[in-house]
């Protein structure tokens, strides 16, 4: 979507690339994606002749992911807002050394020896660019991959995921009082709209539980955890790749 291609930074890469093309005539740049702003990056490639130097491979299958990022020594990320920015994890596996915005929670996501984080202008990326090029002789990829290997588990994740599900199950519900005073004490304005909204959802919960009550609705088997465990569970310890 448009929200989607304005929050990635596209239009911070329009103006990044040109430069660091001018300033350092041993750098090219590899680009990966498509979307409703895939003709900006043609025509700016197409404004500053760098055909040769700006090689664009649109969308690529999750399988040939990997093989697109060995062929690269630097990942840059223009992101303007990020939760968890799992690209840069994946950039780092490989062994490429990182150059993002340091928005939302990517400063927590990668190691400082793998990242050079900048404000998300199009100067300071720019800058950090010219760091990293500085940096990335220096780089060992598979030191990289061994460090990131012991960083994250798709199993410790699940595991963790788990256990705040089991902690919200065992925690006492709040009243309908309680909740309406929290919202109010929101503020003046905002409190009293809240508990409007809060009350109107509410009015139409009980609807919908009158109109398809819980007492149709199948239920989920539980899980055979203790069995899947016993005969089914790796026992090699799963990593991001």
């Amino acid at each position: 979507t448009q929200s989607t291609w304005d929050r990635k930074g596209v239009d911070l890469l329009r103006e990044i690339i040109p430069e660091v093309c001018r300033t350092h005539k041993n750098v090219d740049f590899l680009i990966a994606g498509s979307g409703n702003k895939s003709i900006d990056i043609e025509e700016m490639r197409e404004n500053h002749m760098l055909h040769d130097r700006v090689e664009l491979l649109g969308a690529v299958p999750h399988h040939r992911v990997r093989d697109v990022l060995c062929r690269g020594h630097i990942f840059l990320n223009c992101s303007l807002t990020e939760a968890f920015c799992m690209a840069i994890a994946e950039a780092a596996t490989v062994g490429l050394l990182v150059v993002t915005t340091n928005v939302g929670g990517i400063p927590e996501v990668l190691p400082s020896n793998m990242v050079v984080l900048r404000p998300p202008t199009a100067e300071e990326l720019i800058e950090g660019i010219g760091v990293a090029i500085q940096r990335v002789r220096q780089v060992n990829p598979m030191d990289f991959h061994e460090q990131m290997r012991d960083c994250y588990s798709w199993r410790e994740i699940a595991e963790r995921t788990e256990t705040v599900y089991k902690l919200i199950e065992k925690s006492a519900p709040h009243s309908l009082l309680y909740r309406l005073f929290r919202f109010y004490d929101i503020g003046p304005v905002s409190g009293k709209l809240f508990c409007t909204v809060f009350i109107v959802d509410y009015l139409l919960w009980c609807l919908l539980c009158f109109i398809f009550p819980s007492s149709a609705i199948d239920l989920a088997e539980e899980f055979p955890r203790t069995e899947w465990y016993e005969t089914k569970a790796p026992t090699q310890r799963t990593t991001i790749s």
